[in-house]
């Protein structure tokens, strides 16, 4: 016991599988906005993103959230977004 694999999940935007906890979660709610989710936990669809501003900057260029999502993002999500990958 205690031999748990380790949770992995793929980077939206550099197609990479890490470990799920060296990510970010970015989540849809049904009828709400995009938000981050630190706990992991939240309903929602849900897309991981490497915490590199390189993944991000990639991600944004190539409109990898609004074609996930369908919806169209304001700079302003991004903005924080950067304001979490760079602490």
């Amino acid at each position: 016991m205690g031999n748990k694999k380790p949770v992995l999940r793929r980077c939206i935007s550099c197609n990479e599988q890490k470990e799920k906890n060296e990510m970010l979660r970015i989540v849809k709610p049904k009828e709400e906005d995009l938000q981050v989710d630190l706990t992991g936990k939240k309903n929602g669809r849900g897309a991981y993103i490497c915490k590199s501003e390189e993944c991000l900057n990639k991600a944004i260029k190539s409109k990898k959230f609004e074609r996930t999502f369908e919806i169209q993002i304001d700079k302003e999500f991004y903005e924080s977004l950067r304001g979490i990958i760079l602490g």
